[in-house]
């Protein structure tokens, strides 16, 4: 018998949890991990109809890239658009389970598969993302606060070496400050020096943990602004295999970018959005960066890798013509949905092996449906 946790162990190994960005929400949304499987559903989004189609299918599980539940909710009643979803999903005997930014950094991932799409050998990433990177934190903290201070950030992940946790290493020292107009300083008087004994206290932590330390820092210390400051510790990686976000590559030969940009419209699943490119027409192109999903943050990475070409979706104006206007490389502006629901037989082909059927729902679940130009 497969189960539902049997399903999730290879979908977690082909896309380990840890490779998520912080503010993201991966794994098993609702559902029984003990229940049987004989019959998994993959979709990008979990909409209504989408959940309606999986129930039909006889699925119990809903495999999904974009999670449900991805902004906080106080709610998942019937009568709410999401609770909806969860409801008919429950009642189905479905269960539903998201891969969302680790399957994009994972390899393969999401962007591996776009990039064999539109024609290119997927290798770097735009940006590495390793579970092994770390941070080097130096944290100043009033004396009498060290231990409340630390032994937060030590419950949140902090100080971890190996085998051993609570590591760090302290350095006296006297820190000063003068408290400005609209300041509510702790110690001290607005508009006069203040000056007190302060601990620096040094230590490492997972980078992704980099956030969710930040707001516990700024949540335990006693101080308006604690002075902190964080060093990213590099890696020794093999760029051609590092897991990341985005991938580059080359063409097979040159082509226009009038011509690729067509090659990537053929590739794609068809959407109103369509397929848009700005840069010369006539620009030969075949060094080739892609991003699946929203990539504007990545306009500057690009622009430093030397590609010719930028692949990726929900580009916008401003961003764009800035970019072009400092010598950035051409871009080409996909749908979003269409850039990333490939991804769907990626992920049903690890499942496959396991015995169980694997059905991908294709309904459209891009949300633009109409494209018009004026008539001639």
């Amino acid at each position: 018998m497969t189960t539902v946790g049997d399903v999730i162990k290879e979908l977690n190994t082909a896309y380990p949890p840890e490779l998520a960005e912080s503010w993201d929400s991966v794994g098993l949304v609702c559902g029984d991990p003990d229940d049987e499987v004989t019959r998994v559903a993959f979709a990008l989004d979990c909409t209504l109809a989408v959940a309606e189609r999986a129930v039909e299918l006889g699925a119990e599980l809903l495999v999904v890239h974009h999670p449900l539940l991805l902004r906080g909710v106080d709610t998942v009643a019937a009568n709410t658009p999401k609770g909806k979803v969860i409801h008919t999903l429950l009642k189905g005997g479905c269960a539903l389970f998201s891969a969302h930014t680790n399957a994009d950094s994972a390899r393969p991932g999401v962007s591996d598969k776009l990039a064999e799409l539109v024609g290119i050998t997927p290798g770097r990433p735009i940006k590495v993302v390793d579970p092994r990177a770390r941070d080097k934190w130096g944290v100043h903290i009033p004396q009498a606060s060290v231990r409340t201070v630390m032994d937060a950030l030590f419950s949140a992940g902090a100080g971890k070496i190996g085998n051993y946790s609570e590591c760090a290493f302290e350095i006296a020292g006297q820190g000063g400050f003068t408290p400005l107009e609209g300041a509510d300083p702790t110690d001290g008087e607005v508009g006069q020096h203040f000056s007190a004994p302060e601990t620096r206290v040094e230590f490492v932590a997972d980078a992704r943990l980099r956030r969710s330390l930040i707001d516990e820092l700024r949540r335990t210390h006693p101080y308006e602004e604690p002075a902190f400051d964080i060093v990213s510790m590099e890696e020794d990686v093999d760029l051609a295999t590092a897991t990341g976000l985005g991938r580059v590559g080359e063409l097979p030969e040159p082509m226009t970018l009038r011509d690729f940009t067509q090659q990537v419209a053929n590739a794609l699943p068809e959407t109103a959005w369509g397929v848009r490119a700005a840069g010369d027409p006539d620009q030969l192109v075949q060094k080739v960066a892609v991003s699946s999903g929203s990539g504007d943050s990545f306009l500057a990475d690009v622009s430093r890798l030397g590609v010719d070409v930028y692949v990726t979706s929900d580009l916008r104006h401003h961003p764009v013509d800035e970019h072009l206007r400092a010598g950035g490389p051409a871009v080409i502006d996909t749908a979003h949905w269409a850039s990333e629901f490939p991804w769907t037989t990626q992920a049903a082909g690890i499942v496959a092996p396991l015995g169980v059927t694997t059905e991908i729902i294709s309904i459209r679940t891009d949300p633009w449906t109409v494209s018009a130009h004026p008539e001639n």
